[in-house]
C-alpha cells in the first residue's frame, strides 16, 4: 500500500524540486505538492536576487502539484500575510492523506493546513531548519517560549535536516522518539557531474572571469543582502591578499549592495570579480572556477544549501559559526573551517593559510566531496518514508 502524503510549500524552491521528484518515484510514495504563491520574476528581484528571472531549471516536473488560490491582499512569501490559501483546509479533508508536511509556520497558510490536520486527525509532518538564536531579547523570549512551547509538541513526526534544528524543536518540548532524520541535501550527482565535465575548463572560466591563472580563489555565491555579510568578505580578502600574490575573490550574485561593494572593491584595489547573477545551469561554472566556498552570514543563514552544492562540487567551505549547516557539513581540517560571525580578521587568517597549503587545499577538498554524499536525496527520501512507516495505520 502507498503511503499517501501532501507537502504545502510557500512557492517553488530550486533545491527542493529534486527532493519532490524523488518522493514521486518513490514505489511506496503517492505525493502531492501544493503551491500557496506564485513568484513573479519581479518578486525574485525583490526577495533579494537584484534582478528578475526565471529558474532555468525546470522546478514543476516530475511530480504531481497545485497552486492555490491566493487570497492575500499583498502576496508575498516575506510576510505572514502574504499567503492566504483557505482551500488547503477542504483539500485536507478530502484526500485524506496518511500525512502532511509543512515546513514551517511562518505564514498564514501553514496554518491554514495545520489547523485542518489537527481538526481532522491527520498527522502533520513539520521539516524546517530554525535554530536557537545566539542571543535574544527577554521580552521576545518571555512572549515567545509559552507559545511555542504549546504548539510545537503538537507535531506527529520531525524530519530533522541537521543537528540544530533538532536542539531547536528539543528546546520547545518536541519528542525526541518522533524524530526522523531528513538532511539538506542538493542534487549532489548534478553539481559533481557538472564539475568533472568543466574541469578543463577551468582556465578559461577563469580568463574570462579575469582571474590569474595561478590564484587562490575564494568564493561568495549568494544574494548580495546585508544578512549574508558580504562585506566581511571583502575585507577578508582585503587582508588574505596584503603581502600576497595568491588571494582572489569571485562574487556570484546581485542584490541591493552589490554597487556599493563594487566600489569598495574599487576603492581599495581589491583582486576580486563579480560576475552579477547567475541561474541554476550557469552556477556550476562558478565553483569550477574556484577553490573554496566561502559564507560569512549571520543566523539567519538557518542552513546554507549554497554549501551542499559546493561541496559536491569538490569545494571545500568556510562559514561562520552563525551558519546552520556548520556542525552538520564543516569537519575542521577534513571538509572546512569555521570562524566567528563577524570576525572578518580570523577569516582572512584562514584564507592566508588555505593559500600558503595546497595540500591541505587538496585534503579538504576530497574530504568534502566524501562527506556529503551523507547529505543526498536518497538519503531525505529514505528518512521520509521512515517516518510514514512508523506512524499507526489510518482507516482511510
Amino acid at each position: 500500500m502507498k503511503h499517501k502524503l501532501g507537502i504545502l510549500q510557500t512557492h517553488p524552491i530550486q533545491y527542493f524540486s529534486p527532493w519532490y521528484r524523488a518522493l514521486a518515484a518513490h514505489p511506496e510514495i503517492e505525493l502531492t505538492v501544493y503551491y500557496a504563491h506564485q513568484q513573479s520574476p519581479q518578486g525574485q528581484s525583490d526577495a533579494g536576487f537584484g534582478v528578475p528571472f526565471e529558474w532555468d531549471q525546470p522546478l514543476l516536473d516530475g511530480y504531481p502539484y497545485k497552486f492555490l488560490k491566493n487570497l492575500a491582499n499583498r502576496p508575498g512569501t516575506d510576510h505572514f500575510l502574504g499567503c492566504h490559501t483557505p482551500e488547503i483546509a477542504e483539500i485536507i479533508r478530502r484526500e485524506t492523506f496518511d500525512a502532511f508536511l509543512v515546513s514551517g509556520w511562518y505564514v498564514r497558510s501553514f496554518w491554514q493546513a495545520i489547523r485542518a490536520c489537527w481538526t481532522t486527525g491527520t498527522p502533520i509532518f513539520i521539516r524546517g531548519d530554525s535554530q536557537l538564536p545566539t542571543t535574544r531579547s527577554i521580552g521576545l523570549r518571555l512572549l515567545k517560549e509559552p507559545v511555542y512551547r504549546w504548539f510545537i509538541p503538537k507535531f506527529d513526526r520531525y524530519l530533522l535536516v541537521g543537528q540544530r534544528a533538532k536542539e531547536y524543536f528539543l528546546h520547545f518540548g518536541a519528542s525526541e522518539s518522533r524524530m526522523f532524520p531528513v538532511p539538506h541535501a542538493v542534487d549532489n550527482r548534478f553539481f559533481a557531474e557538472a564539475a568533472n565535465s568543466l574541469q578543463k575548463e577551468r582556465m578559461r572560466l577563469r580568463q574570462e572571469w579575469g582571474i590569474p591563472r595561478d590564484a587562490v580563489v575564494f568564493l561568495f555565491a549568494g544574494k548580495l543582502v546585508a544578512r549574508k555579510r558580504p562585506k566581511d568578505f571583502l575585507k577578508a580578502i582585503k587582508l588574505a591578499a596584503a603581502g600576497s600574490s595568491g588571494a582572489f575573490g569571485l562574487i556570484a550574485g546581485d542584490g541591493p549592495l552589490r554597487q556599493e561593494l563594487e566600489a569598495s572593491a574599487r576603492a581599495d584595489h581589491l583582486p576580486v570579480q563579480f560576475t552579477g547573477f547567475l541561474n541554476q545551469s550557469e552556477l556550476p561554472k562558478a565553483y569550477a572556477a574556484s577553490d573554496v566556498l566561502v559564507l560569512p552570514s549571520d543566523g539567519s543563514e538557518t542552513w546554507g544549501l549554497v554549501v551542499n552544492e559546493a561541496m559536491a562540487s569538490g569545494l571545500p567551505a568556510i562559514v561562520s559559526d552563525a551558519v546552520g549547516c556548520g556542525p552538520d557539513l564543516i569537519l575542521p581540517d577534513q571538509t572546512g573551517e569555521v570562524f566567528p560571525m563577524g570576525d572578518y580578521k580570523s577569516l582572512g587568517i584562514i584564507m592566508k593559510q588555505l593559500i600558503n597549503d595546497p595540500e591541505k587545499r587538496n585534503c579538504l577538498s576530497a574530504g568534502a566531496r566524501r562527506h556529503i554524499t551523507g547529505y543526498s536525496i536518497e538519503r531525505a527520501v529514505e528518512g521520509v518514508l521512515d517516518a510514514l512507516k512508523s506512524l499507526p495505520l489510518r482507516r482511510r
